[in-house]
């Protein structure tokens, strides 16, 4: 007993004592490249999160950041590097929904659980298991309120204008069904690249179809090429979007062109405007008050509440894995992402979140409203 105490004093004497297992958490954006106007707010809302909350229950939070320069394969090189240098128990990310699929196959590889904060269509490992989960509401969720206020407005046919990459495939299928039900008809299928300076001639081909609107399958600073195209020919029929769209960016190179476009929404781009009961309201506006101390200004997009409740449903499953395994060890990570899958009505800023093992999103039509762009602010339309 006596060389127990003399031994542990002497280890208090030179700072040894047992090691005391941090969480480590990796996160990837896109700081540079082409999202780097999608990437940056998702770094905001990180931000805000790491403000709100820097412990799981009493455990401490070790935060890692990479830029994936909107680049695939740096993306990938990133997770690795996170998981076998940096042996983080848990990976966010990113961007893009290329970059994001990279980052899913690394995760699915090493068997780390992923937070994916693009919208994207998750596989499994080719064992079976799945080691990802999507935060934001899926492609098709977000269309279909949006297809669905356009038969409420009247709309007969809609022309389609959106990336010629997964993203816009993703919006684009996600209005067929949609439209199909609701009595619309897609009438164009136009793409452009992320990198583009002009859709002339695709905007040509919209305005020959005639269409009674446009739906937007663009984002951010690009997403706004085709209303200004538009604009210059003279169309001046209602425009519709996604989520996408809601960037201060977006606003301030559209300007005229995107006045009264109207895109679903996360409720937290209006918190205020919610009514007080809204499972939404209360928690938005603490993640108002913690962006605004994180980043010196307010928030002003949807993106970087993702971020934020990928770290409020991290918190919670993290509480829950810890008193099945130690942080740092494999036993840790299969148990964060079974309580992960497990996650039953967290309420976030966009969502009430419920995953379930086999499905790639976990919310409901509550997640979304219906907001127009009035004299440059995002308005309300219940």
């Amino acid at each position: 007993m006596k060389h127990s105490i003399a031994a542990a004093l002497i280890a208090a004497s030179l700072g040894i004592g047992p090691a005391h297992a941090e969480i480590t958490v990796g996160f990837v954006t896109s700081q540079s490249g082409p999202a780097s106007s999608i990437g940056v707010l998702y770094d905001k809302g990180m931000k805000a999160a790491v403000e709100f909350a820097t412990t799981a229950g009493d455990e401490k939070v070790k935060f890692i950041q990479l830029d994936d320069s909107s680049d695939p394969s740096t993306a990938t090189r990133n997770a690795r590097k996170l998981v076998e240098e940096n042996k983080v128990d848990l990976l966010i990310g990113t961007a893009t929904a290329a970059s994001s699929n990279a980052m899913v196959a690394v995760a699915n590889e090493l068997k780390v659980p992923l937070l994916a904060i693009s919208p994207i269509t998750i596989s499994p490992s080719d064992t079976g298991e799945r080691w990802a989960i999507c935060i934001p509401q899926p492609p098709n969720l977000m269309v279909k309120v949006v297809i669905d206020r356009m038969q409420r407005d009247g709309v007969k046919k809609a022309a389609y204008i959106g990336y010629s990459d997964a993203w816009g495939d993703l919006v684009y299928n996600g209005a067929l069904k949609p439209a199909e039900d609701d009595g619309i008809k897609i009438l164009t299928n136009e793409r452009y690249a992320r990198t583009d300076t002009s859709v002339t001639g695709q905007v040509l081909k919209i305005l020959a179809a005639r269409p009674d609107a446009v739906l937007l399958g663009g984002s951010a600073t690009q997403g706004a090429l085709p209303p200004l195209t538009l604009a210059e020919r003279g169309y001046k029929g209602p425009l519709y979007g996604t989520p996408a769209l809601l960037n201060t960016d977006f606003i301030r190179v559209g300007g005229k062109a995107v006045e009264g476009v109207q895109v679903s929404a996360g409720p937290v781009v209006v918190a205020e405007q919610l009514p007080d009961t809204h499972f939404s309201k209360k928690i938005s506006m603490s993640f108002r008050e913690a962006y605004q101390k994180a980043n010196g200004a307010p928030s002003t997009d949807g993106f970087s509440a993702y971020s934020f409740d990928s770290w409020l449903i991290f918190i919670d499953a993290a509480k829950r894995a810890m008193a099945k395994a130690k942080p740092g060890t494999p036993e840790f990570r299969t148990a964060l992402r079974d309580a992960i899958f497990s996650t039953k009505d967290v309420a976030g800023t966009h969502a009430i979140y419920n995953f379930k093992p086999g499905e790639s999103y976990g919310v409901d039509e509550r997640s979304l409203v219906l907001v127009r762009l009035v004299a440059g602010q995002w308005k309300y339309e219940p």
